[in-house]
């Protein structure tokens, strides 16, 4: 495989659980509808994905350093067409949360397998470069998602996204059959589980970088659970589909500044206090704002800074694990994915996005001040 089509694939694969589950926000309110349950209770899907999503990760994590890293990928791609088959067949929301569990935990196998196989193949400051450019084009996930999402609930309704969502899960194992290479050390390390966890708890860095994953995507998951009951309250719902392309635009230039700045030897202690900036003062506008379809522009500041930050972090956190790459990689995302799972339960049951953005964003800026 060239290292081309290898990047190709790769950001393929880390791009598909962003889309998966930003499709599927614009048909929150149709969910809501034909299942009669409250704005709350459908929100509460997306925390309830987002904490089997947490166990996916560590499952999948430990099985790539076991099994390696391609037949887990397959594994759990599979996983995720049944799950999502499973979906539309289902005719109750218990059922739904139920089969949207199981593809949550499915659809961790992308991102998981996918940053650990590229950790193999690349390191230092190249890995940070890599991170980076992948860090454009997903820049541009949650807008294919919510504008696909969008237009696929005004055309099929909810069913029509969960169509969708297996269609692509079909369209990824077979892709990464056909080309996925096995990047598993030849002699690969057998790491305790509980001894890494151990080894990660004690590390500062590590833990610090935990929270700053968590406290960004709890932000960024918050506009997709939140945001499409306001603008069906403002009576603006098609308006929120298309608000994802100014989104996409505000995480492509956050992620092309981020690149651009890394390549002229700006340190990257600076590049996050300048998104933690940003960030603060995007959740401040939308605080002040309230329910007002303005809010749209001030998210595409805070997916700006998102753009920023998290290639730095992802890139940087787990640079003393060489030896456990799988099982780090699969504990790493346990604890921010069960974090933000925690957390969008939290803002799911406020449903109030401007206060929840704002705590998010002054932690943020907090725990940022000591990760260097």
């Amino acid at each position: 495989m060239t290292h081309r089509t290898w990047l190709t694939l790769a950001t393929a694969l880390l791009m598909f659980p962003q889309i998966a589950e930003t499709l599927y926000s614009p048909a929150l309110v149709d969910i809501g509808q034909g299942f009669g349950v409250t704005p709350a209770q459908a929100a509460q899907t997306l925390s309830l994905y987002f904490a089997a999503f947490a166990i996916g990760v560590l499952v999948w994590g430990r099985l790539c350093d076991l099994w390696g890293r391609r037949p887990t990928l397959l594994a759990g791609l599979l996983l995720y067409g049944l799950a999502s088959l499973a979906a539309l067949l289902v005719t109750s929301f218990s059922g739904l949360l139920a089969a949207r569990m199981v593809a949550a935990f499915a659809a961790a196998v992308g991102s998981v397998v996918t940053q650990t196989a590229l950790r193999d193949v690349h390191s230092g400051a190249e890995l940070a470069r890599v991170f980076s450019l992948i860090g454009v084009f997903l820049a541009i996930s949650p807008a294919i998602g919510v504008l696909g999402g969008s237009l696929l609930t005004e055309a099929l309704g909810y069913r029509g996204v969960l169509a969708a969502q297996l269609l692509l899960a079909l369209a990824l194992l077979l892709w990464s059959w056909r080309t996925m290479p096995e990047t598993r050390p030849q002699v690969p390390h057998r790491a305790s589980l509980i001894g890494t966890l151990r080894r990660m708890l004690g590390d500062r860095r590590v833990l610090l970088a935990t929270l700053l994953v968590a406290l960004f995507n709890i932000g960024v998951f918050s506009w997709y659970s939140l945001a499409p009951f306001i603008f069906q309250r403002l009576q603006l719902q098609s308006l929120f589909g298309y608000s994802g392309v100014l989104l996409a635009l505000g995480s492509l230039l956050g992620a092309r500044l981020n690149a651009r700045l890394l390549a002229r030897g700006v340190s990257q202690a600076t590049l996050l206090n300048l998104a933690c900036a940003v960030n603060l003062l995007a959740a401040l506008a939308i605080l002040l704002l309230g329910e007002h379809w303005l809010i749209a522009v001030a998210m595409a500041f805070m997916l700006g800074a998102f753009a920023m930050a998290i290639p730095l972090v992802l890139g940087s956190a787990l640079v003393e694990y060489g030896d456990c790459r799988g099982t780090a990689g699969a504990l790493f995302g346990l604890l921010y994915y069960g974090l933000i799972g925690a957390g969008l339960a939290l803002a799911g049951w406020g449903q109030a996005l401007g206060a929840v953005l704002c705590c998010c964003s002054v932690f943020i800026a907090a725990v940022s001040a000591f990760y260097r």
